[in-house]
């Protein structure tokens, strides 16, 4: 178990006073721009009808001279050139990115970077108590109930060798609420995606909304410092040091949805791609995997492929896995509703971002707590991931919530319940014109045993259809390029 008090890593960013003059009161605004209605949301880009946001300002001005649609359709041209999409076989489609950057003022980020940076490093200490001593649970902080009862939990992993690094990279959803504040909606420490989509959509927004000749507003890299903070945690993950560690990353092959993100992440590392047929491990230190098993048996209890190939050597402490098998845990939902007490216990401080509300159904009191609210609630599988399963209360109809309603009835340890949050919107290409949709952020945080790192920026996640509040690619969402700014 790790503890001990967190150290923040704020990142320093150039002052640049001459960009904070930037007004709001344009002449020209993209199509639609000028009612442009919030409408009672937190709208990263508008602060009332028709005016944009300070740090909008120069960008809106830019996508004002240029057809909309036609800049749509150019970034989705560039990224087939750069063969990225998401899925696979006849599912496989172009990953859609819309053409208006999500803007993060280097003040907000700040802020936010070092709650997520202290969230990781508590989460990496948690997955390192629960498979050793259990402090926290006989602190009485977390129930065992919920981390033995959580899809991913595997007491035999505790038979084998301490790794150095659990967590090496997270990706954290963070939406924002009404009133503007950060908050984290899930965790995801299995096999967090999105990265190299990132990389891909900061090259294809970039020609249409950057300044040109590198004048201000700019955004700081995202590909260099994520593949230096990613390459620093898979050296350090090695048994023997990081020295001479030889690092692989593990794929499925093009059956993985993502086996576009793991060839260009293989590249940008400069490390081989290898699936299990051409995986030797008696010449690897460090495998980064992202394969589609995930965990050391599958739900019958039977050794997983990745299982079987790794079992030994894992065991033995000869190689390294990042992520860790176990980290599902982690990335339970009910796990999620108890992060803040993470913060508390292993590193002694007070959480700087928290976990949107939480309701553990098992608790009968919660229970019917929730089932009185049930218009009012979303509630998710404890297990599920990509949006699936998911139901929210207030766009549902009497009949879906009569259904849910029975469901967790029913088996109500298998479910939670989240406060709705009507999270952020962002101005978005709509039929040639702005129209407000619903962001998240997927955050990317490394941390490398002893510093957790939160790369500028991220991908936040669009519902291109009006109010839907479901974000995932697998559920029709897109992306946008984040910018953190420099100043």
């Amino acid at each position: 178990m790790k503890t001990g008090s967190h150290r923040f890593t704020f990142h320093a960013i150039p002052v640049n006073a001459q960009h904070m003059a930037a007004t709001t009161a344009l002449e020209q605004l993209p199509p639609g721009g000028d009612r442009y209605d919030p409408e009672g949301y937190f709208d990263e880009g508008f602060e009332d009808v028709g005016k944009p946001r300070e740090h909008y300002a120069e960008i809106l001005e830019r996508l004002a001279e240029t057809d909309l649609d036609e800049a749509v359709k150019t970034v989705r041209r560039t990224l087939l050139d750069l063969g990225c999409a998401f899925g696979a076989g006849e599912q496989r489609e172009a990953f859609r990115v819309d053409v208006v950057p999500r803007v993060i003022t280097p003040e907000e980020w700040v802020v936010l970077a070092a709650g997520l940076e202290q969230r990781v490093q508590a989460l990496d200490a948690f997955m390192h108590d629960i498979h050793g001593a259990r402090a926290i649970v006989k602190e009485g902080l977390i129930p065992e109930r919920v981390i033995t009862g959580a899809d991913y939990w595997e007491p035999e992993l505790d038979e084998f060798a301490e790794p150095r690094i659990r967590v090496g990279m997270a990706g954290l959803d963070i939406v924002r609420t009404p009133t503007g504040q950060f908050q984290v909606l899930e965790d995801n420490l299995r096999t967090p995606s999105g990265l190299a989509y990132a990389f891909a959509a900061r090259r294809a927004v970039l020609p249409h909304a950057a300044a040109p000749d590198g004048a201000h507003p700019a955004p700081v890299d995202l590909e260099d410092a994520a593949i230096e903070a990613l390459g620093r945690v898979l050296r350090n993950a090695a048994p023997g040091g990081p020295d001479k560690a030889r690092v692989v990353l593990l794929t499925d092959g093009i059956r993985n949805t993502a086996h576009w993100e793991h060839r260009e992440l293989a590249e940008r590392l400069d490390i081989p791609l290898v699936t299990l047929d051409t995986l030797d491990l008696d010449q690897v230190d460090v495998v980064y995997r992202r394969t589609d098993d995930d965990r050391l048996n599958d739900v019958n209890g039977q050794r997983t492929a990745v299982g079987r190939a790794l079992e030994q050597h894992l065991r033995d402490g000869r190689v390294a896995v990042i992520n860790a098998l176990g980290n599902g845990v982690a990335d339970d939902k009910l796990v999620h509703a108890h992060v803040e007490d993470m913060v508390r216990f292993y590193l002694h401080e007070e959480p700087l971002i928290c976990s949107v509300p939480t309701f553990d159904l098992a608790e009968p009191d919660r229970l019917t707590e929730v089932l009185d609210r049930i218009d009012e609630m979303v509630v998710k599988p404890r297990s599920a991931y990509g949006g699936e399963g998911v139901f929210v209360g207030p766009t549902a109809t009497p009949q879906q919530r009569d259904q849910i309603a029975a469901t967790v009835r029913d088996d109500p340890e298998a479910w939670i319940a989240q406060e709705t949050v009507f999270f952020s919107r962002h101005p978005t290409v709509i039929d040639g014109e702005l129209a407000p949709r619903h962001v998240d952020l997927r955050a990317f945080v490394t941390f490398d045993g002893e510093r957790a790192q939160a790369i500028p920026g991220g991908l936040s996640r669009v519902a291109y259809e009006e109010g839907n509040l479901v974000v995932n690619s697998s559920q029709g969402g897109g992306g946008k390029d984040t910018w953190v700014l420099e100043r």
